[in-house]
């Protein structure tokens, strides 16, 4: 369920409160396989599924920044600011890994909105975020990401 504020006034009274998790997304070999293409990243933990099954997780695993680049998509099924002109990512605090996506995992964001500070003609956002993999004991990553929102 997504919340939907007005403007930078409504953005600010959210300050501190938990976003709610998204919709789970699956998480396809052929998705890690074309943002293997787009990197160059062709390691064959990712890419080759033969070799990864005798490999130390069992299976082909999506690289670490693809799970962190679904951020945003997931993200944007939480919150939707409206009454801005733009919407940019401003950056990432803190992020780890605890544990690998395997290709056919389904993952999903846990969020809070940590702050929202004035910066000059907007607001910045931190939102700490869990990216969970269902049935997974451990999440696929812990991040603080940054955006900022200008009127």
């Amino acid at each position: 369920m997504s919340i939907t504020v007005n403007g930078l006034g409504e953005l600010r009274k959210l300050a501190g409160a938990d976003l709610g998790t998204s919709e789970w997304i699956e998480v396809t070999q052929e998705r890690i396989d074309t943002f293997a293409d787009a990197t160059g990243d062709h390691q064959w933990i990712h890419v080759d599924p033969e070799r990864a099954k005798e490999g130390p997780f069992g299976a082909p695993i999506a690289h670490g920044c693809l799970t962190l680049s679904l951020f945003i998509p997931l993200f944007t099924g939480l919150l939707d600011v409206r009454g801005v002109s733009t919407k940019a990512n401003y950056g990432l605090n803190k992020v780890r890994f605890p544990a690998p996506v395997k290709a056919g995992s389904r993952i999903r964001l846990a969020a809070r909105l940590a702050s929202v500070e004035e910066v000059p003609g907007g607001a910045q956002i931190a939102v700490d975020g869990t990216i969970e993999i269902d049935g997974g004991a451990k999440p696929a990553a812990v991040l603080q990401s940054l955006s900022r929102f200008y009127a």
